[in-house]
């Protein structure tokens, strides 16, 4: 969207207000200013995978699994989806005077820090390891939010700039120590793209970067202004408070308001503004520091319409779960799923498993709480894994046991350890076939505060489900009836069943109507096509420490060792195949085959590989594109590939275009080996 006229309003409105007026503006609940007609507003609101934290609301996938559906048509229409909810909500809340925090329009969604290391808590919220990968489906969510009209629908905030992926415990005091290389190739990539397409704003990081913290960042600032940046900086949430409490960067918070404000962050989620004008008292800002922030702020304001009507003050509340927005939700947690493994027991038709005893057994079952994940709303009706095995099966005896708590040595109050476990072992070996429904939640992995796990502060301290799960896993598989393990989890986990289950299903955290979606892949009326987004690693013991943010040794790109499943895996009830491949500039078009015996979608992947010495490892994704196969069908599919196809970064983090030769290799999910395409470059390269 072109700001500029937005812009000449909001310095007219500025140039208006008094000093002290315009340093209301400037802390996330915006004062009124009442003789301007100016309203309240608060910045603060989430739309991770739904209208968060505002009552009821669509619960959508978790971000996690809809970077697993590899699929940013998906994702733009969910985001306009989230949008809808969001106005009719808005506009319904200003009608009864309430303009409180989650209330808003300036949501502080997509995450796109990049899941480096799978103990991170927070990984969840983002769309995985690769930086491409998380590009485009931050553009997509960006563009689906913010809308197409005359003013923005909603505006998006891409978080948390720059370098953040844990330790969540250190966040309020950790340097984050990388390499230009790193950081331009890395960690800043997905930034730039999503300010380049139009984001209208970016959250600070609580951590420091090389040194400065990251809401006062002189060289992330540069880089923001170099890129196109036209919308408003905020810090996240009293991350201006820790520059002087933790980072001790500064020693007052008329001090920390002064750094921060110079330094180009326009707002403060938190109170540490509410000094500026004693920092303006003492010499540390001038009145056109905030002015301009202001002007920034008030910019953002207008273009959401505000003082005039827009063309979504008429979507109307019915909007709000509607039943078109449920069937999104349920088809993106189709299209999420990861079949993991599967030696031929899926599906389990409805038919073959008439009149026979499936066993739903584990702490996961019957939760509504690993629907959610973290930064969710309320759904209204969740179906829970037990209850969409139940309706899916309804000719099937189904027997159910918890088994086990989700973390706790026993269930009950003042029960024996394991209180649970019999009954699990009774049900399995009463049972034809049993589901286990296993995992994590957020209470076990999220945000520091948000997360009691353990004591980790949000984060995992290893890649194992907690002992009491390890221990339900193992004691069912012993009884030897077959078993399907459904997991959920936002991250990379082990579960001990990995090489004695007959299936695994990774079901992330699929949204309030997860369990109808998880259960219509179990019984086959649907096709699991989701890929991973991250690594699943066999443990920890060979990847660098939390601390340690350069990328060597980490994910798909660099990792040099043997994972339990690589990124971009996903097993299909059908196959696959390539028949042929041709390269043109800016696209590879690639003719795919469905060689099974079921129609089937599937996720054609491309990578590059360089030899080069300043190239990643393992090679790098350029290209994705899902396709719909019926039985026998062949398609030719176009995939368009990365501008930066042949983009290298050198140590100084500058970037430079290679014109060798290279490899095009084509993976479609684990079910085929790499399909490798030679192309010559122009010219050797230096």
């Amino acid at each position: 969207m072109d700001l500029s006229g937005y812009k000449k309003k909001a310095e007219a409105l500025v140039e208006q207000m008094t000093v002290e007026e315009a340093a209301s503006q400037l802390t996330y609940q915006a004062a009124e200013i009442a003789r301007l007609g100016v309203p309240a507003f608060n910045w603060w609101n989430e739309a991770l995978h739904g209208v968060a934290r505002a009552g009821t609301a669509t619960v959508f996938p978790q971000a996690i699994a809809l970077a697993a559906a590899f699929d940013e048509k998906l994702v733009g229409k969910i985001a306009g989806a989230i949008a809808d909810e969001g106005r009719a909500k808005y506009n319904r809340f200003v009608r009864e005077g309430d303009r409180t925090i989650y209330k808003g329009l300036t949501y502080w969604s997509p995450n796109v820090n990049i899941f480096r290391d799978p103990r991170w808590g927070r990984g969840q919220e983002t769309y995985g390891e690769d930086p491409y990968l998380t590009a485009e489906l931050g553009k997509a969510f960006v563009r689906g939010l913010q809308g197409e009209g005359r003013h923005y629908k909603a505006v998006a905030c891409a978080k948390h700039f720059a370098v953040h992926s844990g330790p969540e415990a250190l966040r309020h005091e950790f340097d984050a120590e990388a390499s230009p290389k790193d950081m331009a190739e890395t960690y800043l990539y997905a930034f730039e793209q999503l300010v380049r397409a139009g984001v209208g704003g970016v959250m600070g990081a609580y951590n420091r970067l090389n040194g400065e913290p990251c809401c006062a960042h002189p060289f992330l600032q540069e880089k923001l202004r170099e890129w196109g940046f036209a919308g408003y900086f905020t810090s996240d949430c009293w991350a201006i408070a820790d520059f002087h409490l933790h980072h001790k960067v500064t020693a007052t918070a008329p001090e920390s308001a002064a750094l921060a404000l110079k330094n180009g962050c326009d707002l403060n989620c938190g109170n540490v503004y509410m000094q500026l004008l004693v920092a303006l008292r003492e010499g540390l800002i001038e009145e056109a520091d905030i002015r301009r922030s202001c002007v920034r702020l008030m910019t953002i304001r207008f273009a959401l319409g505000m003082g005039e009507e827009t063309e979504y003050d008429d979507i109307p509340y019915t909007e709000v779960e509607s039943k078109a927005h449920l069937r999104l939700a349920r088809k993106a947690a189709e299209k999420s799923a990861v079949l993991l493994k599967n030696d031929g027991i899926l599906p389990l038709s409805k038919k073959e498993q008439k009149g026979k005893t499936i066993a739903v057994i584990g702490p996961a079952a019957a939760s509504e709480a690993v629907l959610y994940g973290n930064y969710c709303g309320t759904g209204s009706r969740c179906v829970t894994l037990l209850e969409g095995i139940q309706e899916a099966y309804a000719d099937s005896r189904i027997l159910y046991a918890k088994g086990s708590h989700m973390y706790k040595d026993a269930d009950e109050d003042v029960a024996a350890p394991d209180d649970k476990l019999s009954e699990a072992v009774i049900c399995a070996n009463q049972a034809d076939v049993v589901i286990l429904c296993v995992g994590l939640d957020a209470t076990l992995e999220g945000e520091e505060g948000t997360a009691p796990n353990f004591g980790a502060a949000g984060d995992k301290n290893d890649l194992e489900l907690p002992p009491c799960q390890m221990r339900l896993v193992d004691a069912v598989l012993q009884t030897g009836t077959p078993a399907v393990i459904v997991q959920t989890s936002g991250s990379s986990i082990v579960t001990g069943g990995e090489g004695r289950a007959n299936a695994i299903l990774q079901a992330w955290y699929p949204g309030e109507r997860g369990g109808e979606a998880i259960a219509r892949i179990l019984c086959g009326k649907v096709d699991p096509s989701g890929k991973l987004p991250v690594t699943f690693y066999r443990n920890c013991d060979d990847l660098p420490a939390f601390t340690d943010y350069s990328m060597k040794n980490r994910t798909y790109t660099y990792y040099e060792g043997a994972p339990l499943f690589p990124f971009g895996y996903g097993l299909s009830y059908t196959q696959f195949a390539f028949r042929r491949a041709e390269y043109e500039e800016g696209c590879l078009r690639v003719t795919v085959e469905n060689t099974g015996d079921r129609k089937g979608e599937t996720v054609v992947q491309v990578y590059r590989r360089i030899d080069h010495p300043l190239a990643e490892r393992n090679g790098r994704l350029v290209g994705f594109r899902r396709v719909s196969l019926k039985v026998g069908e062949k398609k030719t599919v176009k995939v368009p590939l990365s501008p930066d196809l042949l983009r290298l970064v050198d140590e100084d983090g500058e970037p430079f275009t290679y014109s060798g030769d290279f490899v095009l290799m084509i993976l479609e999910g684990g079910n085929a080996p790499y399909f490798a395409l030679s192309v010559k470059g122009k010219r050797a390269a230096d």
